[in-house]
């Protein structure tokens, strides 16, 4: 059977075929794309031909020296300070000095500083001229504001010291040591200065070509190479990291020097220096010709080749980076530009290719806006129906269709909420029904048990044998209503515990019959068995248990609904899947088709209208609900669950005034589907 569908909505079958892209949602929005970008593309081409001869000519006269001052400078800036705040007014005495338009935005292009005095500032070209990090340094840019003094392989600015920039303590306690170094060199006729790194720490520097006339004085120049304990403090940090780096390639650890080299202490450059230490000696284990130990990561490699020194170098610089990146700003995209907004000394367009691009510029906007506008509204207009319709479902009002425009993707949406709206409408009814049901069938035995009891309270009733099986009975009742409940659950839940194994069919038709023989006597109905003992008997693989509770309820309903003098037969046989019913005499059909077992009563039958609704929860054909005339309500949906666990199906036929059948098709001699 079909569902209905709300107003306006059309039946949609699952091999519906799929709509043509040219009546389709994507189709149209593909157009107007298509249609935009083609309008663009050739107002871009036109006036990148018109403007690209004079930019080439305006950009021959940028200034790459100012240029490359302006990055050094805020590349210093960026290596001083761990955030970008405050930049302003870096940004604007640039600006000033180079005549020229300095911007700074986030990698994210959100601003940071802009020099731009008008109102509303020009937009930033797409392409920025260079990105400021001093963790990655532009060597081009670099060298060109360090007069070249710059090595191309060094991509960390040496202003970026991070955690070893000396406190102003330690800085003032090395300059009176290096202050006294110096006094010391001059009355040796040796001519020294005394210079500050960008990590405030002093260095002495030799006046001439030659240091090495320093190592035959007295004075202690290796008093200034001692590291203090925040140097050391950082110093085993990256240390820390490079071995990290290097363990994960399986390489031994490293120990670097003060200056950050590795093996036997060198003069090389410290990080924030711009000269050469003396050589330091190196703190911690034993000389270079002790022996190593594997227990040792931070040992140094008995072996130095290339390919080490290259990893170690390569593992320092990550370290480095990661070390530092909480030092210094992260990085930043610098536009240079006139104020005009151009990354290019500004020129002039003549009068007739300003027009020129006015108009393109406008003929593209203005269809692009109706375009846009066309479709969008096209678009729109049936989800804000769709919308207020969800809403007025949230907020608890009768759900109601909303009209169907189409056959397209949006029409076919409105078609399925409607169908959704009207499904959950049928829901909520069943919910309400439900509720009332279960509180209705639970009050009547719960009230029975109420009232015997209060009448033996007040005297009213003897607490005697029949008085005890009136209570049993109502408590009986109660109990099997909620059995029947816990069981629709369990099966709800997917959880419904099957014990499958070989059953007889016609002793489980017997043992059902039996069971049920006293209250069909005492109904005045025949109940028999239709199940010859000289038929081969069908093969079924079932929980003989369950399924004789299902047989058992059509059982009590068929007994239930015939009047006295009818009759009730069971019977069962194997059916050929392809096949709708019927006996089957060939036995091979038990074993590859359906088994089904019939329950049918000469009662008084089921109206028509009435007969999709038996296998539902609480649904009974007498409105009144009196326990004379049916039960909870509860044992066909029973029937139809524990059927499907096994992985068949049940279905009903009546005619009115005749009887009813009632048939129970199970997959002959295999597992049943239930957990």
């Amino acid at each position: 059977m079909g569902r209905a569908r709300g107003h306006g909505t059309r039946e949609e079958g699952p091999g519906r075929a799929r709509l043509p892209l040219r009546r389709s949602l994507l189709g149209r929005l593909l157009a107007v794309s298509a249609l935009v970008a083609a309008c663009s593309v050739a107002a871009t081409a036109w006036i990148a031909v018109q403007t690209t001869s004079g930019a080439i000519k305006q950009e021959q006269g940028q200034n790459l020296t100012a240029d490359a001052r302006i990055y050094d400078t805020l590349l210093e800036y960026a290596a001083r300070n761990p955030t970008w705040d405050g930049v302003g007014a870096t940004v604007r005495e640039l600006a000033r000095e180079s005549g020229r338009r300095v911007a700074l935005t986030t990698q994210s292009r959100q601003p940071l500083a802009d020099s731009a005095t008008a109102a509303t500032a020009p937009a930033l070209p797409p392409q920025a001229s260079a990105v400021v990090d001093p963790l990655s340094v532009d060597t081009v840019l670099a060298a060109r504001g360090t007069d070249g003094q710059r090595t191309a392989a060094d991509r960390i600015d040496p202003r970026a010291v991070g955690p070893f920039r000396l406190s102003t303590a330690d800085s003032t306690a090395l300059r009176r040591t290096a202050d006294a170094e110096v006094a010391c060199l001059n009355r040796a006729g040796i001519a020294s200065d005394v210079v500050i790194g960008a990590s405030g720490r002093p260095r002495v520097q030799i006046v001439g070509n030659d240091p090495e006339r320093a190592l035959g004085t007295r004075c202690d120049l290796a008093a200034l190479d001692t590291p203090t304990r925040s140097e050391q403090k950082a110093l085993d940090a990256l240390t820390a990291l490079a071995d990290a780096c290097l363990k994960r390639q399986g390489r031994e650890g490293v120990r670097l020097n003060n200056d950050l080299s590795w093996g036997d202490p060198a003069a090389v450059e410290v990080p924030g220096e711009a000269g050469p230490l003396s050589p330091r000696p190196v703190p911690g284990p034993a000389p270079r010709d002790a022996p190593v130990t594997e227990a040792e990561p931070s040992a140094v490699p008995r072996e130095r080749t290339g390919e080490n020194d290259r990893a170690i170098a390569s593992c320092v610089g990550t370290a480095r980076s990661e070390q530092l990146s909480s030092y210094v700003a992260s990085p930043a995209l610098l536009f240079i530009g006139d104020e005009g907004g151009a990354t290019l000394p500004g020129f002039d367009l003549s009068p007739a290719n300003t027009a020129k691009i006015a108009g393109a510029a406008a003929l593209v906007l203005t269809l692009t806006v109706g375009a846009s506008v066309f479709a969008g509204t096209r678009l729109v207009r049936p989800l804000h129906a769709l919308t207020g319709a969800a809403q007025r479902m949230r907020d608890g009002e009768q759900p109601a269709s909303v009209p169907v425009s189409g056959d397209d993707e949006v029409g076919r949406l409105a078609a399925a909420f409607n169908d959704m709206s009207a499904h959950r409408a049928r829901l909520e009814e069943q919910r309400k029904a439900m509720v009332s049901d279960v509180a209705h069938e639970l009050r009547t035995p719960l009230s029975n048990i109420r009232g015997w009891l209060e009448a033996a309270q007040d005297g009213l009733a003897d607490p005697d044998p029949a008085f005890v099986s009136s209570l049993l009975e109502e408590a009986v009742q109660l109990q099997h209503i909620i059995d029947d409940l816990q069981d629709l659950a369990a099966a709800d839940a997917g959880v419904l515990r099957l014990h499958p194994e070989p059953v007889g069919v016609r002793e489980l038709l017997s043992q059902v019959a039996a069971a049920h023989q006293a209250r069909a006597e005492n109904a005045g109905v025949t109940l028999t068995v239709a199940v010859a003992a000289t038929d081969p008997e069908p093969a079924l693989h079932a929980d003989p248990v369950r399924l004789r509770q299902a047989v058992g309820n059509l059982v009590s309903n068929a007994v239930r609904h015939t009047p006295e003098g009818g009759r009730v037969t069971l019977s069962a046989y194997a059916s050929d899947a392809s096949e709708g019913g019927g006996e089957g005499d060939d036995e091979g059909k038990a074993c590859d088709g359906t088994v089904v077992i019939e329950v049918q009563d000469t009662g008084s039958g089921i109206p028509a209208e009435d007969l999709p609704h038996v296998f539902d929860r609480f649904w009974r054909a007498e409105k009144s609900r009196s326990r004379r005339t049916g039960g909870s309500g509860l044992g066909l949906a029973i029937v139809r669950k524990l059927v499907e666990a096994h992985g068949g199906a049940v279905e009903a036929t009546s005619t009115e005034g005749e009887g009813s059948t009632f048939a129970l098709r199970l997959p002959a001699g295999t597992e049943p589907s239930g957990p």
